[in-house]
C-alpha cells in the first residue's frame, strides 16, 4: 500500500494534469457547450473507460519496469519532462486557445459520445506520461507489491479526474461566460498552469530511481 504522503503528493500530481487544457477536456466541454451538460457526461464515461484501460495495462507494465529495466524508466521519465514542458509552453504561447471557447459541433448519439470520449482518452499523449514517466515515482518496493500499489495509485488518479472533469461539465456554460468577460483572468491562468506544469517538469527531472 503506498504511503499517506505518496497518496496525497500523486493526488495533487492528478489534480494539476486534469484541469491541464488537454484533448480531454477539449471533448467534453465543447460537447456540455454545444449539446448539453447530459452530452458532456456520457463523454466522460468514456473518458473514464479509457482512464480504466491505461491504469490496468501501466500497472502490469510498471511492476516488470520498475523490477528489471531501469533504463526504460529513465528514458520514460526523462520524455516526462520534455512532455510537461511542451504543454506549459502551449499553455502561455502566442495565438494559446482556452477549451472553453464556443464552438459549432454537430450533434451526436450517446454511443458515438461514449467511443468517441474513450478513444480521445486512449489518443491522450497525457495519459501515457501520467501513467509511465510519473506514477512510478510514487510507487515503493519497499512497502509492498508493486502492481497492487500501482492500481492504488491508478484509481486513485480516476478518481481525481472524473471529479474534476465532472465539475468543469457542470459548470462550463458559466466558466465560458466568466472567461469571455474577463480576458486578463484567462491569460493568468493559462500562466499559472505553465507554472504549475514547469514545477512538475523539474521535479520529475531531479527524480532519481530507488
Amino acid at each position: 500500500m503506498p504511503s499517506v504522503h505518496a497518496l496525497l503528493s500523486f493526488a495533487l500530481v492528478a489534480f494539476a494534469m486534469a484541469i491541464t487544457p488537454g484533448p480531454n477536456m477539449a471533448y467534453m466541454v465543447s460537447r456540455a457547450l454545444c449539446q448539453g451538460r447530459r452530452a458532456g457526461y456520457v463523454s466522460l464515461a468514456g473518458v473514464a473507460m479509457g482512464f480504466v484501460v491505461y491504469m490496468l495495462a501501466a500497472a502490469l507494465g510498471i511492476s516488470a519496469l520498475l523490477l528489471a529495466v531501469p533504463l526504460a524508466y529513465d528514458l520514460l521519465r526523462l520524455a516526462g519532462v520534455a512532455y510537461l514542458l511542451w504543454l506549459a509552453w502551449q499553455a502561455v504561447r502566442p495565438g494559446g486557445g482556452s477549451p472553453f471557447e464556443v464552438r459549432a459541433l454537430p450533434p451526436d448519439g450517446d454511443g458515438r459520445l461514449l467511443l468517441t470520449g474513450f478513444l480521445t482518452n486512449l489518443l491522450n499523449p497525457k495519459m501515457p506520461v501520467l501513467y509511465l514517466s510519473l506514477l512510478p515515482q510514487f510507487i515503493d518496493p519497499a512497502r509492498g507489491h508493486v502492481l497492487a500499489q500501482g492500481v492504488v495509485l491508478g484509481c486513485l488518479q480516476i478518481a481525481v479526474s472524473v471529479s474534476v472533469h465532472l465539475t468543469l461539465i457542470t459548470l462550463a456554460g458559466r466558466v465560458a461566460l466568466f472567461l469571455a468577460d474577463r480576458p486578463v483572468f484567462a491569460r493568468v491562468q493559462r500562466w499559472l498552469m505553465a507554472t504549475v506544469l514547469g514545477g512538475m517538469a523539474l521535479r520529475l527531472a531531479a527524480d532519481t530511481r530507488r
